[in-house]
């Protein structure tokens, strides 16, 4: 979860979520809510949304929550519209609770990247958005482009 949500940055021990991992081990919490946790954590937050360009954000939060880029300008739009009416935990909260993220991965699935996937419904232009958004096992998702 912390390799998918975080974009592949270490996660230090002082940076890891003590008591959500425990309620994930003694399953007193989804894989689902885990991923929840991970998404509001102070360390997403300071390393994409107080980081980096709105769209960016936007990319990189479809891309770690929903396994995708988004599919079109309008539907990054809504996004964005989303954390400026609601806040941050908002539009996390919109794309872990949403019909998407059940289908895909349910309660105990940890997401992973789609995009490079065929699937019914996806357009081509977000098959193709997949690579430019995400670059590989190796990358650290960021605002600096490797």
């Amino acid at each position: 979860v912390y390799k998918q949500v975080l974009g592949n940055p270490h996660v230090m021990d002082s940076e890891r979520l003590i008591t959500a991992e425990s309620q994930l081990c003694d399953r007193s919490m989804s894989v689902r809510d885990f991923v929840r946790a991970v998404g509001k954590s102070d360390f997403y937050r300071s390393r994409y949304f107080e980081k980096l360009s709105p769209y960016r954000l936007v990319e990189l939060n479809f891309m770690h929550i929903l396994g995708r880029p988004p599919e079109s300008q309008a539907e990054a739009s809504e996004h964005i519209r989303c954390m400026a009416l609601q806040g941050f935990d908002a539009a996390i909260d919109s794309l872990v609770d949403s019909a998407e993220y059940s289908e895909n991965f349910g309660e105990n699935i940890v997401p992973f990247n789609r995009g490079s996937r065929t699937e019914n419904g996806l357009s081509q232009v977000t098959y193709n958005r997949s690579f430019a958004v995400d670059r590989g096992p190796d990358q650290v998702s960021s605002s600096v482009k490797a």
